[in-house]
């Protein structure tokens, strides 16, 4: 999965669980809690979401990793990568 599809992926879920949120606003740098006002049981779903549709287990102490876009691109990149190096 390329970086530009797990952005698309991310913002995708974020619409599901907020769909009020502007999605254009969507930087790399700003704090996607911030930007789309997700409270922490948004952010919770939001984690979820991604586990169910990627398969990727985030432990709650790398919740941090997710906060912006790019940080959670990066760490979801690694996942995905390290999962599939894991089942080959």
């Amino acid at each position: 999965m390329t970086d530009a599809e797990i952005r698309a992926l991310i913002l995708e879920l974020i619409g599901e669980i907020a769909p009020e949120a502007d999605l254009a606003l969507a930087r790399n740098q700003d704090d996607l809690r911030e930007v789309f006002d997700l409270d922490s049981m948004d952010f919770a779903n939001l984690v979820v979401a991604i586990h169910d549709r990627l398969g990727v287990n985030i432990p709650e102490v790398h919740y941090n990793q997710l906060f912006t876009l790019e940080c959670a691109i990066a760490y979801l990149h690694d996942a995905l990568t390290q999962l599939k190096q894991n089942d080959g």
